[in-house]
Formats: C-alpha cells, structure tokens, sequence
C-alpha cells in the first residue's frame, strides 16, 4: 500500500487495513475482546486496539477510563488490579491482557497499540518492554500523548511509535507535538485527509487514518493515507 516517498513500511497491513478495535459488531463480539481479536485474524486484517495499565501495572486492552459501559462496572481500570478486573465480563469472555492478545495474535499479522496515558506516563516504559520484550511479530506503540513517543525513543529504540493526532489540533501544538514525539508513524483524523500538513508528512513517514466507517469515507482515504482504521460499514 505504501506509495509515498519514504519507502516501505513495516507495519503495512496489506488492503484489509487495520480493524478497530478487533472486528468487533454487537453484544456477541465487543470491540477490544479477545473474540474480535480473532474475527479480525480470520478476515485477515491488521489490528489495532487500546492499552491501560491496571494498578498493580499490568497491561490490559481497554478503551475506557472507566469499565461501566462496556462491562457495567464502576471500577476505574487505572485504579484496579489486574485479578479485580478479570472478574468482570467482556461479552462471554474476560477483559484481554496484552500478553493473551499476543499469544492469540502470534505474529500473523501487524499490531497498533494504541496507549492510554493518564497519570502514569513514567509506569509506561518498563511494563511495555517487559510484556514486548519476547514478542518476535509486527507491532507499533502509539499515543496521543507525544512524551510516550519520545521516552519509547530513548528507551525501547527498536521499537516502531507513532502519534495520534486530531485534525482539531492547533498547528502550533500539531508541530510541537512532532517535534517532541519524533514518531516513525502517524495515526490521523479522518477529517484531515487532504489538507496540506497530512500530505507532507505523508512524504516523510506512512500516514494511517481513524476511524473510518462508511465506504464514502473509505474512498476518500484510500486516496490520503497508506492504511485504514476501520469498523461498521468502513470495512473493506
């Protein structure tokens, strides 16, 4: 897919892009649960999903803050460890570990790891390398934190980082943001697609681009970016 002047990359999912989430729909597979993980491994699609680390710092694969409206609980999972939260019940399956989305995962196909920051930037790195560390697949760390970026930098430097960015951010903080996180990759806004900074930066580094749901949406992207994130109707 990479058509840009910076060359191939080695996080290119191929034209099934990368399922947000998992490929997740309804009750019966819920985005980020180990059953969607293997929905979008089936398909054939890269995935991409959310980290959060538990209070006693393990990693878990959950969007929220909170686990009250995927699981109906009022447990903070920054907050929690990691046994209070493998109580809770994700559709018919537990809250996913990093390590049991790699073990399912095993390589076949790439990972975008998106990472929550909270109050916990500095916790990041040594829970990273060490559930990382051993796994021999594809994968990038992203974040819309750009400090995430620059410590992975510093300290896990063989690893891919990419930073998220919303097309609402200012220019000035957009630059910063670069400057700061020096990414291999990034994540953008769809609303960004075709203006000027993404093209640019298009000619520098591979440009993926979220949350692409509709087949409109996926046309216009397949024009601007070099990989989709996708979910509903922005499968392709």
């Amino acid at each position: 897919m990479r058509s840009s002047q910076s060359g191939s990359d080695p996080l290119d999912p191929g034209a099934r892009g990368y399922a947000h989430r998992g490929l997740h729909y309804g009750s019966a597979f819920p985005e980020n649960s180990l059953i969607a993980f293997a929905a979008a491994l089936e398909f054939g699609a890269g995935i991409e999903c959310d980290l959060r680390l538990t209070a006693d710092g393990r990693i878990v694969v959950f969007h929220d803050a909170d686990a009250w409206r995927m699981c109906s609980s009022r447990l903070q999972i920054g907050q929690s460890t990691r046994e209070q939260l493998s109580r809770l019940r994700l559709g018919e399956g537990p809250i996913p570990t990093l390590e049991s989305l790699l073990a399912l995962v095993q390589g076949r196909v790439p990972l975008l790891l998106e990472v929550k920051v909270e109050d916990d930037l500095w916790r990041w790195v040594p829970a990273l390398r060490r559930e990382l560390g051993p796994y021999a697949g594809a994968f990038g760390v992203m974040s819309f934190d750009p400090r995430l970026s620059r410590l992975l930098k510093t300290n896990m430097p063989h690893v891919r980082r990419g930073l998220v960015v919303r097309d609402s951010v200012t220019p000035w903080k957009r630059r910063l943001a670069l400057w700061l996180g020096d990414p291999d990759f990034v994540a953008v806004d769809r609303l960004a697609l075709g203006k000027l900074w993404v093209a640019r930066l298009r000619g520098r580094m591979p440009v993926y681009s979220w949350t692409i749901a509709s087949a409109e949406q996926r046309a216009k992207a397949e024009v601007h970016a070099d990989a989709l994130i996708w979910e509903a109707d922005g499968r392709p």
